[in-house]
């Protein structure tokens, strides 16, 4: 892995992430479950997108026309890694009252995965990678 310690070693052009956005079939239902299990913002809501931001991350939820969600385990997927200020536990009632699930297999005893309301997995880890 190479690394960029000073700036003259950086490459002239570079990118950044502006957003992550997530397929779903109801971006505004997606959202709220967002925005409460974050403590985030709900930006702004079309048609067929909505915006939440928490922390600086910004996640765009866009309503896809016949939306299937992805399979757990086995469809190769981006998923979020969430931490937070409880344990594990808790933080895991709470994303399941808002609207999550519970999957099994769960590959891990130390963190949890979960499917969002439009069935997108992500974990709530105890450490920040």
């Amino acid at each position: 892995m190479r690394r960029y310690d000073h700036p003259v070693d950086k490459p002239s052009l570079s990118l950044r992430v502006a957003a992550v956005s997530l397929d779903c079939g109801d971006h505004e239902e997606l959202a709220r479950f967002y925005a409460g299990l974050l403590a985030g913002t709900l930006l702004w809501t079309r048609d067929k997108s909505a915006v939440v931001e928490s922390g600086g991350v910004v996640l765009v939820m866009q309503h896809v026309v016949g939306y299937r969600p992805p399979a757990w385990p086995g469809t190769p997927v981006v998923h979020l890694d969430l931490t937070g200020d409880a344990q594990v536990g808790e933080l895991e009632r709470h994303a399941v009252a808002l609207g999550a699930r519970l999957v099994q297999p769960q590959p891990d005893p130390r963190w949890r995965v979960l499917l969002d309301p439009a069935g997108h997995p992500f974990c709530i880890i105890p450490f920040t990678p």
